[in-house]
């Protein structure tokens, strides 16, 4: 008799070891490829002359500084395009999105050929200059080797989005050096939920990346900041109105971002010239202000001190910034905006401060805490992370007031964004893609599941000439309460109760169907419709309108009921 818990611990205790294990391998993992995708970038800024200790080498000739420029950026378009079109499957840039979607719908991610064409080429797009992010690639890259892992098949089948979590987690660890926020934004962007079974292995896996690229590898931080503590309480007033402030540039984002994509798929190009057209324009852009080049991260670091920068500089770059990066996205360069949203935020918190302090004259802390602030103010919102964001600069910088400064600023800009456009950008962009995640997972993944899945074949069907004796009798011997006319050719008539009497016509006896479904129909539909209804089933038709199928109420219910508990034991489950 204490053979069978005996055996249960046993299993408990071995899947535990077994999580525990891939994810410190995926963390280790992570980090080894989140740095060499982060070298790869650097090495290909300074041998391409984007970034600006590299670009000092051109300044004695304009001409030259002009063709390399535009030439660099123009081609590394060009390959980035060509690359996403002859090699990848779904010829398209994978990101954010695409692994958010594959979580909460518990469905496989892309193709693997297709994760690493993206990761390639958004290596290839950074390192040629694109106004484009790195952390977006990063944590698609996270999420691939957390996939590649749970495919060694050393746990149960139901530890994928578990996988991928930890991929997830590592990456953003790694990237920003913050464990904490690596490990938040796992379960703030990408699983949604918190549950003692993903947060003990993403746990792991985050401070495995930390841990292993902190004592291997000389990463420089993000950026350093001298800040001795907000030094006038009424100056968080001020943190409330830049929140609010940044909440207004964020939606400029996010709406110019989303008809930029929607306008350049309506542009009759091939899709791989795009990014080149793309390139161009920003290598003539650049021309005038090289700063939106790249990351950005050397403009990053100087929008924190005080005189960097005149008003004027700082309006241009953060303007130019903007539109390039949406320009960028939208006509298919590869990557992230999370490293564009840094830079645009802080420039601009750089910018009220000058305001502030300049035209307004009112007392401040400095431009140190202002432009942190707009920094997390501007981002958070757009990629949904508030609590990532804040837990970044508390790991970044380890000053506990300036975090405080910038929790004021993120909420009141949180609070604003998503009465406007739900929880963040990706979402926006899943629903335009036909995905709708803001009415809760269960309706979302009953949404993306057809009739198909729940049809049945066993039911009751007669031909229009058979005769009604012949099918009164075979509908005794049934369960079902009613028969399934069809003509010869398949094509669905009605249905046939036995209500009627054997020497009335059989046509005269039919009830026309009020409710049809296609294969396409959806079980939220089909939910949706089976209110009032009343019969044993409702016929599935194909678009001849040929009977193919059906599906009952029970079917769907059943079908809904199964969703709900697979996510109730997901969010639920402690081991």
């Amino acid at each position: 008799m204490s053979s069978q818990p005996t055996t249960k611990n046993t299993a408990t205790a071995y899947q535990v070891t077994a999580l525990a294990l891939m994810a410190m391998v995926i963390g280790v993992l992570t980090s080894t490829v989140a740095t060499g995708f982060v070298a790869a970038v650097q090495w290909l800024n300074d041998y391409l002359y984007i970034s600006p200790i590299s670009r000092v080498k051109l300044y004695y000739s304009v001409l030259l500084s002009s063709v390399v420029t535009i030439t660099v950026t123009t081609l590394g378009g060009l390959l980035t395009g060509l690359l996403l079109h002859y090699l990848s499957n779904e010829k398209r840039p994978l990101g954010p999105p695409d692994t958010i979607l594959a979580v909460q719908l518990n469905k496989e991610l892309p193709d693997t050929r297709s994760g690493v064409v993206s990761t390639l080429a958004s290596i290839i797009s950074l390192g040629c200059g694109a106004s484009v992010g790195q952390y977006g690639p990063l944590v698609y890259l996270g999420a691939l080797v957390g996939n590649i892992i749970r495919k060694c098949q050393i746990t149960s089948d139901d530890t994928r989005n578990i996988m991928i979590a930890c991929g997830v987690a590592a990456a953003i660890s790694s990237a920003f050096s913050a464990p904490i926020a690596g490990l938040v934004f796992a379960h703030e962007v990408i699983l949604r939920h918190f549950s003692m079974r993903a947060f003990a292995p993403t746990t792991i896996a985050s401070a495995a990346s930390y841990i292993f690229s902190d004592f291997t590898f000389d990463i420089e931080p993000l950026f350093l900041v001298d800040f001795v503590g907000v030094e006038h309480g009424v100056e968080f007033l001020l943190f409330v109105l830049l929140g609010l402030f940044s909440a207004c540039l964020a939606l400029i984002f996010i709406s110019s971002l989303l008809h930029g994509q929607k306008w350049a798929k309506s542009i009759p190009l091939p899709l791989f010239i795009k990014p080149a057209l793309a390139g161009l324009i920003l290598g003539c852009c650049a021309l005038l202000v090289p700063e939106i080049l790249g990351i950005g991260t050397e403009t990053m670091r100087f929008a924190t001190i005080e005189g960097a920068f005149s008003l004027p500089e700082l309006l241009s770059i953060m303007l130019m910034k903007l539109v390039v990066t949406v320009l960028c996205i939208s006509f298919g360069f590869v990557g992230g905006v999370f490293s564009p949203l840094l830079l645009i935020g802080i420039l601009f918190g750089a910018f009220n401060w000058m305001l502030i302090n300049d035209v307004f004259e009112l007392i401040n802390s400095g431009i140190t805490v202002y432009a942190i602030c707009g920094m997390m103010a501007v981002t958070s919102p757009v990629i949904g992370a508030p609590l990532t964001c804040i837990l970044i600069v508390f790991e970044l910088t380890r000053n506990y007031e300036l975090t405080i400064a910038a929790m004021v600023s993120v909420v009141f800009s949180n609070l604003l964004v998503a009465k406007v456009y739900g929880r963040s950008l990706f979402d926006s962009q899943l629903l335009s893609r036909g995905f709708n995640l803001a009415e809760g997972r269960d309706q979302a993944i009953l949404q993306t599941t057809t009739v198909q899945d729940v049809m049945r074949n066993d039911f009751p069907i007669a031909c229009i000439d058979e005769s009604l004796t012949n099918i009164f009798n075979r509908l005794d011997s049934s369960p079902w309460s009613e028969v399934y006319i069809i003509e010869n050719n398949g094509k669905f008539l009605g249905t046939l109760r036995p209500t009627a009497t054997s020497s009335a016509h059989l046509k005269d006896c039919l009830h026309s169907p009020r409710l049809l479904f296609s294969t396409s129909t959806t079980l939220w539909q089909a939910m949706e419709s089976l209110e009032g209804f009343v019969g044993d089933a409702v016929p599935i038709v194909d678009d001849e309108g040929k009977l193919i199928a059906v599906v009952t109420e029970a079917d769907v219910i059943s079908a809904y009921m199964r969703v709900v508990h697979m996510i109730q034991k997901e969010e639920r489950a402690s081991s």
